[in-house]
């Protein structure tokens, strides 16, 4: 997921960030990249509401996500293996071991076990798939694999295994304390002459002395349980880290492959209705770059079957892009569908456009409006004007700004005021906003005083009410179109 560092899928969300989710209708996005797997959704969900910030990061991610496209199987192989690696962990229930020294060496080498064996498939996955691999991720990765893991690697596993099995015996040495305690107690190797010779005296004339406990001697037993379990917590921790270091390899690995797999089944479900995928073309923050050709909302093709319309942008050099037009004419839609668009592909995903480039944003926010809510403490207008500001004291310079429909709870002047201070304070500071609306009031005075600085489109219909959908470069009209809606409504 990064060049020189890990993905890690715990966020703390951001202001307004409830409201962008339900607005850009990210959850169904989502839930088509999971398919019911809880890890592609909280990798997927994470990616996308953290997006990368630099042109050459997200192309480092576009370039990742090539050859998973070119090799899914692979990829789906080497998750796989990592899902079981983690589910294979966690069979070894911690609750059935102590705290015990014996019992958590045993637990440890349990599962150094079952990860030796996928780590041996993990190398054999990148043996025989890594030449179809062209990503600095990817051959980096295959690389590490094909290094670190070879044949000298698994055989010193192995040793080091059999050895912290004791099946010969524990041997260790210490010296007398004070009152004839054992103390400084050291674990040592066995040495590998036969187990009969191993305990007899290293030198002739050295004393040896034994003992051996009665068979009903329970407080011997017990004692000397407590002796061994000592002298194993020595290395209890050590061989506990290294299997939590393994661990966490596949559950990172896990992690950031799950976003891919995400991708991947995303990209199958639009590409099998013929909707065009491409990888976009990020440029540096502050360009004023924002073009597209074909742009559409992924998440209303995924909620339908047929194939839904686009749209094209040329919006380079405009901090404001203004939409009006015809009721349920697409405005909406477009404008999902461009903050969609501009997630993915911050995250490092191809978008629903033929294409699209764009500036990189600090962060994109949303505000809508809202339906009347009986657990509202006060009005819509009111709500709206509360939630404008608290998204106001979140917004910083080169932040992307969706609205849709503000301030549309009052009046024409009144919101058409408000609304106008609020363009001119945001794109003043350096945002770029994107503002659909019916005011005509408040579209027409920047049509008059900002045509240079602005980008108005608008949503045509026919005679007869006909709507097709897609948005034209256009001024914006004095009318609301009102009277088709009214013949729709109550024609016979």
């Amino acid at each position: 997921m990064f060049a020189d560092g890990d993905f890690r899928a715990e966020r703390t969300p951001r202001v307004g960030e409830e409201d962008l989710i339900a607005d850009l209708e990210l959850n169904t996005l989502w839930q088509a990249m999971a398919q019911g797997d809880e890890v592609v959704w909280d990798s997927a969900s994470t990616a996308i509401l953290d997006g990368l910030d630099a042109p050459e990061q997200i192309r480092y991610r576009q370039a990742v996500l090539a050859d998973c496209l070119a090799n899914p199987g692979v990829v789906r192989e080497i998750y796989a293996l990592a899902v079981q690696a983690v589910a294979d962990e966690r069979q070894i229930y911690r609750g059935m071991y102590s705290n015990r020294g014996e019992a958590l060496v045993r637990r440890s080498i349990n599962v150094l076990e079952l990860h030796t064996n996928a780590l041996k498939r993990l190398r054999q996955l990148a043996e025989h798939n890594a030449s179809g691999f062209r990503s600095e991720g990817f051959v980096r990765f295959f690389e590490t694999i094909r290094t670190e893991l070879d044949d000298d690697y698994f055989r010193e596993i192995a040793e080091h295994l059999r050895t912290l099995r004791f099946r010969d015996g524990v041997v260790a040495t210490a010296r007398l304390g004070k009152l004839g305690q054992g103390v400084d107690y050291v674990l040592r190797s066995p040495r590998r002459s036969h187990r009969l010779l191993r305990f007899l005296p290293q030198s002739i004339g050295r004393p040896s002395f034994s003992w051996t406990i009665p068979p009903r001697d329970d407080a011997g037993s017990q004692a000397m349980g407590a002796l061994r379990d000592r002298v194993l917590a020595l290395v209890a921790n050590a061989v506990g880290q290294s299997a939590d270091h393994v661990t966490a390899f596949f559950t990172a690995l896990r992690v950031e492959l799950g976003f891919y797999v995400g991708c991947l089944h995303l990209h199958e479900q639009l590409s099998a209705k013929g909707e065009p995928l491409s990888m976009p073309d990020p440029h540096e923050p502050g360009r004023l770059t924002r073009n597209a050709r074909g742009l559409y909302d992924p998440c209303l093709s995924l909620r339908i079957e047929a194939r839904v319309q686009s749209n094209d942008l040329r919006a380079d050099g405009k901090p404001l892009i203004i939409v009006t037009g015809a009721n349920q004419g697409g405005k909406s839609t477009f404008l999902r569908s461009l903050g969609l668009a501009q997630l993915m592909m911050q995250a490092g995903m191809f978008v629903a456009a033929d294409q699209y480039a764009a500036e990189i944003v600090g962060g994109v926010f949303t505000h809508y409006k809202r339906e009347e809510d009986a657990s509202m403490v006060s009005g819509k207008f009111d709500e709206e004007l509360a939630r404008m500001s608290h998204l106001a004291k979140a917004i910083t310079a080169g932040d992307l700004l969706l609205c849709n429909e503000s301030f549309a709870a009052t009046n024409e002047r009144e919101g058409s005021e408000i609304a106008t201070e609020v363009i001119r304070a945001m794109t003043d500071n350096g945002n770029t906003v994107v503002f659909v609306t019916h005011l005509y009031e408040l579209a027409s005075r920047f049509h008059r005083q900002h045509p240079d600085t602005t980008l108005f489109l608008r949503a045509d219909r026919d005679n007869a009410g006909t709507r097709s959908f897609q948005l034209q470069e256009a001024g914006p009209l004095p009318t609301s179109y009102g009277a088709d809606l009214y013949r729709q409504t109550f024609a016979a």
